[in-house]
């Protein structure tokens, strides 16, 4: 084995000699050499960006986000209170609240914005939701029964401000039939606004459980829904179906998959494409390896010959160009890798400061996020360079076996 290593960097050696006649060799395990550093390096970052998207996508999105929620389709939900203390008895239920859900409008001035309008019990409002974190002004959990909390993009687009008093408009549906009744006008002062980026910004209103109940004309223990949070948001639905049995209310059963799920699958989908494409381009770099010790091993063929006569084994000799095409990857394995992993701890830096060069950002009011989240983990980095090294192992054995095959007599007799 020390032989063959010693053999395969004398080798090496002589194929970057600026006297070499054959340079094209050089150039084939170079590109080979270069193309699976970037395919590592891609790839590392690629992953890493999408290990960001799910960790902002369970911290950010799903924190907000209902997880599991409980909806009545007609009459409303009676005794909210005791139904609430029942859910949080419940395994995997790590908070519950009551909700009333409704559409309408917010009014400044001349200027109207579609909402999403949801009254909430603020001493609840915590266990399930972690928008607290992305509200400015006046909390959620210190909401007032005359105050109002709007996304920022609504803010934005009513032209208002915190202390200004925004005018909602509530439809309210008559109580014999669907037929849909004037509109309820209530008048609430802005006290908070929430920045969390992305769609939640254009829809999501706050107001008080009790606001909500008074305008549309339930007692105060009647809601429209419930909503949960568990200690599993990846079996919510399970968990939902599950819970869901112990309502004696007629509800729809809804959890984040419905209302998220897409998003989620996208970004699975995306892995798997991305390990699809890039470990396609690593193969395609490995298998150069096969071109250049081919032609390698025809160039050498008079030195294999006199190894051979001088008494070198074929397990010697496969063992010199295997390593020989090994090194090749390995310092491509090395450089992708290091590469990747510096480009992944500072990719977030490099999309906000490429976004302020250009004056533009792509990402905002598309996705929930406005940054480009990155988590780098050890277990993509593993599997990155196993795979490339088996890949590259495949790819030395061929030609390594042609070296065996080498007869001196043919070889040394010409």
């Amino acid at each position: 084995m020390l032989l063959s290593a010693f053999l395969s960097k004398r080798f090496r050696a002589y194929s970057g000699h600026k006297d070499e006649k054959n340079g094209f060799v050089s150039f084939i395990a170079k590109a080979s050499t270069i193309g699976i550093l970037l395919g590592v390096a891609v790839l590392i970052v690629a992953l890493s960006v999408i290990n960001g998207f799910e960790q902002q996508l369970v911290h950010r999105l799903l924190s907000v986000v209902p997880q599991v929620e409980y909806v009545a389709p007609s009459r409303p939900i009676a005794n909210w209170s005791q139904k609430v203390e029942d859910l949080q008895t419940q395994p995997h239920v790590t908070g519950a609240a009551p909700f009333i859900a409704v559409n309408g409008m917010a009014q400044y001035k001349s200027q109207l914005k579609a909402i999403e309008i949801r009254g909430i019990e603020p001493s609840l409002e915590s266990n399930v939701s972690a928008v607290n974190q992305f509200t400015s002004g006046k909390l959620v959990s210190q909401l007032g029964l005359d105050d109002v909390i709007l996304g920022k993009q609504i803010v934005k687009q009513l032209d208002a401000k915190v202390g200004d008093n925004i005018t909602l408009l509530i439809p309210k549906i008559s109580q014999k039939g669907q037929s849909l009744l004037a509109p309820k006008r209530v008048t609430l002062n802005l006290a908070g606004v929430i920045e969390m980026g992305g769609p939640i910004d254009s829809t999501a209103a706050f107001i008080h459980l009790n606001k909500a109940q008074q305008t549309l004309g339930y007692d105060e223990t009647q809601v429209t829904g419930l909503r949960l949070s568990v200690d599993d948001v990846f079996s919510a639905h399970q968990i939902a179906l599950k819970v869901g049995q112990t309502i004696d209310d007629y509800v729809y059963v809804s959890s984040w998959f419905r209302t998220q799920g897409s998003l989620y699958q996208d970004i699975q989908m995306v892995r798997t494409i991305v390990y699809i494409v890039v470990f396609l381009i690593i193969a395609v770099a490995s298998f150069n390896i096969v071109s250049s010790l081919v032609m390698e091993v025809r160039e050498k063929q008079g030195n294999i010959a006199i190894l051979k006569t001088m008494g070198a084994k074929d397990s010697t000799i496969l063992a010199t160009f295997v390593m020989q095409g090994l090194m090749q990857a390995f310092v491509g394995v090395a450089l992708g890798t290091l590469i990747g992993v510096v480009l992944a701890l500072n990719i977030s830096e490099l999309f906000t400061w490429i976004s302020q060069l250009f004056g533009a950002n792509p990402l905002e009011g598309v996705y929930f996020i406005e940054f480009l989240p990155s988590k780098l983990v050890l277990e993509d980095i593993g599997i990155t360079v196993i795979v490339t090294f088996v890949l590259a192992i495949l790819a030395t054995i061929y030609p390594a076996w042609q070296a065996t095959r080498v007869d001196p007599a043919k070889v040394l007799g010409n």
